[in-house]
């Protein structure tokens, strides 16, 4: 049922938290069903939140390599 990241890309993961919080919204979903979906959420949230972080990453690299980086913090 779950797919990795390797699977999905960001805005696949993106549709696919928002049609599991579809579901769980719906009180048709079992308990046991709705666990299922928590548990695959919380594995495509950490998955969204580490290509946001690798993205981060790129962009912030590329931009000090290209000398537009104005830091701010």
């Amino acid at each position: 049922m779950y797919m990795t990241k390797k699977n999905l890309n960001f805005e696949d993961s993106l549709a696919k938290l928002e049609s599991i919080v579809d579901a769980l919204e719906d009180n048709d979903v079992s308990l046991e069903e709705s666990v299922k979906k928590f548990e695959e959420g919380i594995k495509l949230v950490k998955d969204c939140q580490k290509q946001l972080q690798e993205a981060e990453l790129k962009v912030n690299k590329l931009m000090s390599d290209g000398e537009i980086l104005d830091q701010e913090n």
